[in-house]
């Protein structure tokens, strides 16, 4: 059996993911009991596998070794935070630039700026600090984390786009990547006509 390619490391990345994850669930949590709506509708997150990983360091030429995996790549660990309206994603944006011990290393704003396809997202790299030794010997140590933001409109039109991008043998590919982009612009529209009626009902109260 070969050895993982996150070495001594491959224990201490479950416990920075759950540690992670619970301050989100807690932040949630107490959005709701103030204002009776938690910050998300659902949380999906993950340890890379070892198989893609490795993949991953060959499409980028880098030796596959822990140092690889965990400091040069920074998606070992991926949280995906679905959100019901436009403002929830920048609230949780806000909340986790907020926790200590927390840098957000690199920021892109797909829903501002969406992708040519249509596609609409806000991806974060979060550096953590935790009470373990990291993949350079410093303890606390750093890990990092990628970090998806979308609404559930998004989440399910990249669901489609996913498999529109990875089915052989599609007929009329030119036709269906049209209409994903028309949708995708609709799906736009809707969330921000969403966001306006919370808002006014809000306002009402």
């Amino acid at each position: 059996m070969n050895e993982s390619i996150y070495g001594a490391w491959k224990d201490a990345l479950p416990q920075v993911l759950h540690s992670l994850v619970s301050q989100i669930e807690d932040f949630s949590e107490k959005r709701k009991e103030e204002t009776g709506e938690a910050a998300y509708e659902h949380l999906i997150y993950r340890i890379k596998s070892e198989e893609s990983m490795r993949d991953k360091c060959r499409r980028k030429n880098l030796p596959e070794t822990p140092s690889s995996a965990l400091y040069d790549i920074h998606d070992a660990i991926g949280i995906r935070i679905v959100c019901c309206f436009l403002n929830d994603i920048y609230e949780n944006i806000d909340f986790i630039r907020s926790l200590p011990g927390c840098t957000i290393v690199k920021g892109k704003d797909y829903i501002k700026n969406a992708k040519p396809n249509g596609y609409r997202s806000y991806h974060l790299i979060a550096r953590l600090e935790a009470p373990l030794e990291d993949v350079k010997g410093n303890n606390p140590g750093h890990f990092f984390v990628e970090i998806q933001l979308r609404t559930i409109a998004m989440d399910s039109w990249a669901s489609l786009e996913h498999q529109m991008k990875y089915k052989k043998n599609i007929k009329n590919p030119e036709m269906i990547t049209r209409e994903l982009k028309r949708c995708a612009d609709e799906l736009a529209s809707c969330d921000l006509s969403m966001q306006t009626i919370r808002n006014l009902i809000r306002q009402e109260h």
